[in-house]
Parts: structure tokens; C-alpha cells; sequence
């Protein structure tokens, strides 16, 4: 009987002590297996078809994860994208209310429109500055600097009381944290972190309504035929939010599929139990050090302020991690131990 414990082995096998999720997560065996099988279609010149169902097989996996009806779910290629098609459907004037220094991806989009009131608040204080007014807050569940968790449900009561639309980044929590997107008016996330897919793909949930989207950079793949929408305007857009789509980058969905099923085997619950049981282990080892992380109660993220300086240092012994504004930052994903948590404090203590 397969464990969590001998699926993720048969998995991986990291060459160093790899503590880096939040910037890039690992591939599994099975999805660079998926990525060579698919280069060898285009090298041999046989027939693409198994890469679109892959692009459809990821969307549904997805929308399970995501816990929403695969017609809510668009596949395009950044976070920024989406943003920009979010930020394209406001009103001019309208106000955005964002946390300050959150993910650039989450916000330039509305910045660059111009004429949009842009409002910039703690992350704490995100639930408590929706007001009467507020047309839209965007913010990541976890911020990719430090870990922290926004109150999801007190934002997601003050956007209700005052008539706000909500927009989450899950980046940087899809694959551990559970996301009930259909809690929110639009969400995004990319593959390539916690979700553990190669670059190039991102998903966008909207409503069942599509939320007052214009599909303003939809192709031939966005229409209901895709494949009779090829050549001038399409006469038909998709009926589901596949009318969002951006051309697809094959490849990447043929191994994305791979790390979704595992994802799905596994089961985010017992990601998020594995990946929070070592950031906590890595938490109280800095206290022994005499450290402090920045304050991020239950996020696999660790960021350490002080110890960005660090970051060389310990990439030449071996071990992973970033640094981010100064900080050293430390990610704990479902292929890490205790010994790799460990492994770091060592280090750190020298």
C-alpha cells in the first residue's frame, strides 16, 4: 500500500537540500517523463492530440483542487495576465484596495491603468479598510516575501458588507492551502511553485456570469470551436470561461497533468500538515538560535530578517533558499524532512 511517505520518494530525488518552493517548486519523475514524451512528439512529427487533453485534464484537475466547476476555470500563462484582464474591466476612477508591498503581478496591472484609485494598506488591515466604495480588493492568500496569511474570512465579510469584488493570488498557496475559490469573485495562481508544473501556465477562476470580464485577449482557443475559429474574428466565444484562454504552451500542460495527479493523490490536507509540521520545526530551531521570523502563523514560508546575507553561503553548502529584502527566506514543500530543516539550522548556527 502506497503512503505519503513512499509516494513522494518514488518522486523525487533532489540533489540538494531544497528549501525554495516559493520561488520554484521541484518537478516530479513523473512529470519530466510527461515533458520528454512530449518533445519527442514534435521531434518524430506525430499528431499533437494528447497535448490538448492534457490542457483540459490540468483545467479539470484544477477546478477539483480549486473546488469549482471546470466552466469557471480559464488557462492562460501568468498571473499578471489575468490581473490585467481583471484591471481592464473597471470602471475609470474605481478604487482597488491592495496590501502594500504584495507580489508585483497582483498590482501593476492596476497601476498602470492610470486612472484607477489605487490604495495601498498592511496586510492586516486589508478586512478593515473595505469602505463603502471599495469596487475591488486584490491580494495574495500568502505573501511571497514573508508567508503571510491574509484573514481570508474577514475579507471575504467586509467585501460582502460594502459590495467589493475580491480577486486572491493563490501563487503561493495552491498545493498546500485549501482554496475554495468559489468564495471569491476571481482567483489566480501559477504551476510552477507549490503546484510543483513546469513555467507557462496559470489559471483564472471568474464567475458562473464571468464577472463583467471582456475577453480582450482571447484568440482562436477561446472559441467554442476552437478548431473553426481559426482564421478572422471568432464568430462564437466559448460559453464557459475557456473564452478567457490564452494560447496554450503544450508542453507545459502535458507535464502539469503529471504533478496535478499527485497533487490530488496526495491530498492538500496532508500537504499542508507535512509543510507546516517542518516550517514550525525550522521556527522553533531559530528561536533556540536566537532568531525571530517574521510572524506567519500557519505558512510553510519562513522568512528570517537579518539572514538574507546569508543566502550564498548556503547555496555553496548545498541548500536552497532566497533572499528577499534583505530577509532570508525558507520554503518547506512535500518533498522536504526533518533532516533538511535540520540541515539548515546547522548551517545557520556556524
Amino acid at each position: 500500500m502506497e503512503t505519503f511517505e513512499s509516494l513522494v520518494r518514488a518522486e523525487f530525488a533532489p540533489k540538494s537540500t531544497y528549501l525554495n518552493t516559493a520561488s520554484n517548486g521541484l518537478l516530479p519523475a513523473r512529470t519530466v517523463t510527461a515533458l520528454h514524451e512530449a518533445a519527442l512528439l514534435r521531434a518524430e512529427g506525430r499528431p499533437l492530440t494528447s497535448l490538448y487533453e492534457d490542457v483540459e485534464a490540468s483545467r479539470a484537475a484544477y477546478a477539483r483542487l480549486a473546488g469549482v466547476p471546470v466552466t469557471r476555470v480559464a488557462a492562460g500563462a501568468s498571473v499578471a495576465a489575468h490581473t490585467g484582464l481583471i484591471a481592464a474591466s473597471l470602471p475609470a476612477g474605481a478604487e482597488v484596495l491592495t496590501a502594500e508591498d504584495d507580489f508585483t503581478s497582483v498590482l501593476n496591472p492596476f497601476h498602470v491603468r492610470g486612472d484607477l484609485k489605487v490604495r495601498a494598506v498592511p496586510l492586516e488591515r486589508i478586512p478593515d479598510a473595505v469602505r463603502p466604495g471599495t469596487a475591488l480588493v486584490a491580494v495574495s492568500a500568502a505573501q511571497s516575501a514573508d508567508g503571510r496569511i491574509v484573514d481570508l474570512p474577514a475579507l471575504r465579510e467586509a467585501a460582502r458588507t460594502h459590495g467589493a469584488r475580491t480577486y486572491v493570488d493563490f501563487s503561493q498557496s495552491a498545493g498546500w492551502l485549501p482554496m475554495d475559490a468559489d468564495a471569491y469573485d476571481y482567483s489566480a495562481a501559477v504551476s510552477f511553485k507549490w503546484l510543483l508544473g513546469p513555467h507557462g501556465a496559470a489559471f483564472l477562476v471568474v464567475p458562473e456570469d464571468f464577472g463583467g470580464l471582456t475577453p480582450v485577449l482571447s484568440g482562436w482557443v477561446a472559441g467554442e470551436e476552437p478548431w473553426d475559429s481559426c482564421y478572422g474574428p471568432v464568430a462564437e466565444l466559448a460559453h464557459s470561461a475557456r473564452r478567457f484562454d490564452l494560447s496554450h504552451a503544450l508542453f507545459t500542460y502535458a507535464g502539469l497533468r503529471r504533478s496535478l495527479d499527485l497533487i490530488e493523490e496526495l491530498g492538500v490536507a496532508a500537504v499542508q500538515a507535512h509543510d507546516l509540521a517542518l516550517a514550525d520545526r525550522f521556527r522553533a530551531g531559530l528561536a533556540a538560535l536566537g532568531h525571530e521570523p517574521v510572524p506567519a502563523p500557519g505558512s510553510p514560508i519562513v522568512s528570517v530578517p537579518g539572514l538574507g546575507a546569508r543566502q550564498p553561503e548556503l547555496s555553496r553548502a548545498g541548500i536552497e533558499v532566497s533572499n528577499r529584502a534583505g530577509n532570508l527566506r525558507a520554503a518547506f514543500h512535500l518533498f522536504n524532512t526533518t533532516a533538511d530543516v535540520d540541515r539548515l539550522l546547522d548551517v545557520l548556527s556556524g
